[in-house]
């Protein structure tokens, strides 16, 4: 082994530690992926969760929430239904709905008043005595219906907000937490509308359909809550006029058309009141109207911005046969003969339409306002003798006239003796006259309640119109309902059957060809909202049921 000397081993280790570190290489350290943790959104779940329970609730009180109660003799239907406004709706077909501004929740209480029982009307005409205790029943019948409705609307609300829970969750706690969460709102909607009940809501009611104002129909309760015997006693009343209206119109006379009757709608005078049309488009539907005759004046200044008002009449379900009025101008003809289903009738041209024929004349006169002098009554009967003219012709060919057409009852009067029935309007109040040779005369009230001149008199004007009833064999007149419904301000609907002479019972036939000798006997039921029993009011023939226009129909 050799030998190292001590100095050149001290040189080696010194070298070696003062030579310099070699560099090391770094790593360099990559970033983490991040990982995407789902964060919390309690405000999702809960917003999720209030939409299921809503539409859950309304689900179920549209399809097991409604209430079917008798109400006396009436079958009304009851239910709550989800609104942003709340209050109260009632709807009393085909009058109309009344609107009580009741309360502030959203939940809005609905009330039908369906129909009329036969059953129990007749057991109430059958014996009298009843009706002196209808008023405890009825008041017994919406306690019931009150107490069935919250109860049902609470198992609606938790069973449809539970089902809609399970079916969209599919874990039973949650649906639980849906139904139960259903239940607390309804009762916080329930609390609410008693927070914010308005007894007061009564004296301000808002209407949809005929009636503008009817405050009677709910009674004078000043106060609902602290006076809800008056309330009930007021409900009471109204279906004891409903009841006493069967017992009257189950008295009228025994006529009974029969499906193979032309039924005849008569309108005249609408003067542009756009509700006229939802009556009309009602009574076809009730009535089955076989064809509507419109004596005149649809418009009131005849311009061609008021041709739109004309364009539901393609609609209302039965053919339309019109004659001009002296309201009505030649462009309102012009739009109504481009109509379909539209029969516009001038200078005596005759047409058949569901059985009938009838033949007619425009008013010769056009007087929208005072600026256009009138021609008079000598102008109506000029126009008068040309339609007479053509009833006689039409007679020569072999194709006599059953009905025909005026708008002024001066014009009318000159076909006395060529047809027998002649239809007119202009005065705005409806009546029947048989002219000197034979002729009925038929002349309607306004079915637009005169348009904007109701308001111009202390006492409105009716809307009214009639439901004309021909043999189809004969082709004559075998009866007449006069339908008169309370105008502006009023809540008043009166029904009036009239039949001819010779069509009551035991009357003897007229002669062939003949026309009715008499002006018919009415019997009429006219119920009043305000709470008069129905009373027997026989129309007299031409006389006036509204004062006239001071400016002219």
């Amino acid at each position: 082994m050799a030998r190292v000397p001590v100095a050149r081993l001290y040189r080696t280790m010194s070298k070696k530690s003062t030579a310099p570190p070699r560099p090391r290489r770094l790593r360099r350290n990559r970033p983490a992926p991040l990982e995407l943790a789902p964060r919390p959104r309690p405000w999702a779940g809960v917003l999720g969760l209030v939409g299921v329970v809503l539409l859950g609730a309304w689900l179920g009180l549209l399809v097991v929430g409604n209430v079917r109660v008798p109400v006396g003799p009436m079958d009304t239907t009851m239910a709550l239904r989800p609104s942003l406004t709340g209050g109260t709706k009632i709807n009393v077909s085909p009058l109309g709905a009344l609107r009580l501004d009741s309360h502030h929740a959203p939940v809005r209480l609905d009330v039908n008043v369906d129909q009329l029982d036969p059953a129990r009307s007749q057991a109430l005409v059958d014996h009298p005595d009843r009706i002196s205790g209808l008023q405890d029943e009825v008041i017994r019948d919406i306690e019931h219906g009150t107490l069935d409705l919250a109860l049902r609307s609470c198992v609606a609300v938790v069973t449809g907000a539970t089902a809609l829970g399970l079916a969209v969750y599919r874990r039973p706690r949650r649906a639980l937490a849906a139904g139960g969460l259903a239940l607390t709102l309804l009762a916080a909607s329930g609390g609410t509308a008693y927070a914010t009940w308005n007894p007061n809501s009564v004296l301000e009611p808002k209407f949809s359909g005929l009636l503008s104002s009817a405050p009677s129909l709910v009674g004078n309760a000043r106060s609902i809550v602290t006076e809800f015997d008056v309330y009930q006693k007021e409900l009471a009343r109204l279906v004891t006029n409903v009841t006493k209206l069967y017992d009257v119109t189950s008295t009228l006379p025994a006529y009974s058309p029969d499906p193979t009757t032309i039924r005849v709608l008569h309108v005249s005078d609408i003067h542009l009141n756009p509700a006229s049309w939802k009556i009309v488009a009602s009574l076809v539907r009730q009535y089955k109207v076989s064809v509507i005759v419109d004596t005149g004046d649809t418009m009131d200044h005849g311009t061609a911005a008021e041709n739109g008002f004309l364009d539901p009449v393609e609609d209302l379900g039965a053919p339309y046969v019109w004659v001009r009025g002296n309201h009505d101008s030649t462009l309102t003809q012009r739009y109504l003969e481009h109509m379909k289903n539209v029969h516009v009738l001038d200078g005596g041209r005759a047409e058949t339409v569901a059985g009938l024929r009838f033949a007619g004349i425009g008013d010769p006169q056009f007087t929208p306002d005072r600026s256009v002098a009138p021609g008079g009554d000598a102008a109506e009967r000029m126009a008068g003798d040309r339609l007479a003219s053509a009833l006689r012709d039409q007679r020569a060919k072999g194709t006599p006239v059953d009905v025909a057409l005026a708008h002024e009852p001066v014009a009318a009067r000159e076909t006395d003796g060529e047809v027998p029935l002649v239809l007119c309007g202009h005065l705005h109040h409806e009546g029947t006259e048989m002219l000197k040779y034979g002729t009925r005369l038929r002349m309607e009230g306004s079915t637009g309640g005169s348009g904007l001149r109701a308001v111009e008199h202390k006492y409105p004007a009716p809307i009214e119109a009639s439901i004309l009833y021909f043999d189809r064999d004969t082709r004559r007149l075998q009866a007449w309902d006069a339908i008169k419904l309370g105008g502006l301000g009023q809540t008043t609907a009166e029904v009036s059957r009239h039949l001819p002479e010779d069509n009551q019972p035991g009357a003897s036939p007229s002669p062939a060809g003949g026309s009715p000798s008499a002006s018919g006997s009415p019997s009429s039921a006219s119920p009043s909202a305000s709470g008069g029993s129905p009373s027997s009011s026989p129309s007299v023939a031409g006389s006036p049921s509204s004062p006239s226009p001071s400016s002219g129909p």
